[in-house]
């Protein structure tokens, strides 16, 4: 159908005008017709119906695709006219060649820009998209820039008639070398993605690694996260080991509030009930205690000189898990002297013994 309707215009063209050179002038007199006809429609009929309605997603396709289709047209009648010039066979490659160079970095622009449109709608729906979201967005983005450069280059080796077998087995053999030499680094990019997808912690969360280090999450990059400890410290792990080890979220769960337990021992003989009064009492005199989940009381165990109890309380933050304990640990050991509830501790008392014959001295330890 495309080389009939060549043809006729061929023939029709013959006829009018018997001159080769004013016969391609004609040709690209009618496409470059064509693609105004084209650009009239599309943007006085087509966008226009377009603008009126909700969506935006339409209007952004007709602003990508536009100037292509417009451009591609002008760029088909122009390889028509060139055809009809009949120049040598080296001129005619070099001219059909450059025309069909410039359409591939045109289309492939707009390819880029549909592709990163995509992106970003794909990235407003995290429940269905986890791996592709707004902090994944720029390395998704960057790499379907690189993809779409890649096809286009690729096309132009063809348009060029450009034997590509010793550039494929080249670049194979090169990213082979380069996938060995940086495989640590590819390892905390792959591990950065997924983290950022994952979520198993975001920016300002308290974590404990499995190696003991706890501090708060003040950046997540691509090849590693830092935390900041409690000493003001500054520690940068790689991705790959955040990727690969037991992480603990402090403030992870239902809600970012924290659990501190001061833990005490009374005295067998102690008024239990009195001793649970006292502890609630002084965790409801802290305002940084919080009412909601609240204060309670556990005892735990009976102890080799002691009745073990814990006093459980929430802060609303872990960054306040340190100050609040000192506070509790403080306001508890004062409210235990003025209510006379004596706090155990370990007793020594050391037997000596004199031979009746021999100055040994056998000596042994009880404890209390």
């Amino acid at each position: 159908m495309m080389s009939l309707s060549k043809e006729q215009l061929l023939e029709m063209l013959v006829q009018i005008a018997p001159n080769r050179y004013v016969q391609a002038l004609l040709i690209f007199l009618l496409f470059l017709g064509l693609a105004k006809v084209m650009d009239i429609i599309t943007t006085r009929g087509i966008k226009g119906w377009i603008e009126k309605t909700r969506l935006k997603l339409d209007d952004q396709l007709i602003e990508i695709f536009h100037k292509p289709v417009f451009l591609s047209i002008i760029l088909f009648g122009l390889a028509l006219a060139t055809e009809r010039l009949a120049f040598n066979e080296t001129l005619s490659l070099i001219t059909l060649g450059g025309l069909k160079t410039l359409a591939v970095f045109y289309w492939a622009f707009a390819a880029a820009r549909f592709l990163k449109l995509l992106l970003n709608l794909v990235s407003r729906d995290e429940s269905r998209f986890k791996l592709v979201q707004t902090r994944t967005l720029p390395l998704f983005s960057n790499l379907l820039i690189l993809l779409v450069t890649g096809l286009s280059i690729y096309i132009v080796f063809l348009v060029w008639d450009i034997d590509l077998t010793a550039w494929v087995a080249s670049a194979g053999i090169l990213g082979l070398a380069i996938s060995f030499a940086a495989k640590d680094t590819l390892a905390n990019l792959f591990s950065g993605v997924f983290i950022m997808a994952d979520s198993p912690y975001k920016l300002g969360d308290f974590i404990v690694l499995d190696s003991g280090e706890r501090g708060a999450v003040t950046h997540i990059g691509i090849r590693s996260t830092r935390l900041l400890t409690r000493d003001d410290v500054e520690i940068t792990v790689p991705n790959s080991i955040m990727g690969n080890t037991k992480i603990i979220n402090e403030a992870g769960g239902r809600h970012e509030k924290f659990r501190i337990r001061v833990k005490v021992g009374v005295a067998y003989g102690s008024q239990i009930d009195k001793v649970h009064k006292v502890l609630l009492d002084v965790a409801a005199r802290f305002p940084d205690v919080c009412r909601n989940p609240e204060p309670r009381v556990r005892f735990r165990a009976f102890g080799d000189s002691s009745l073990d109890h814990e006093l459980l309380c929430w802060v609303e933050t872990p960054v306040l898990r340190g100050k609040i304990l000192h506070l509790l640990n403080t306001a508890v050991y004062k409210r235990f002297l003025e209510e006379d509830i004596e706090i155990p501790f370990p007793q020594q008392d050391v037997h000596l013994h004199s031979a009746s014959k021999d100055t040994i001295i056998d000596a042994y330890v009880t404890e209390k």
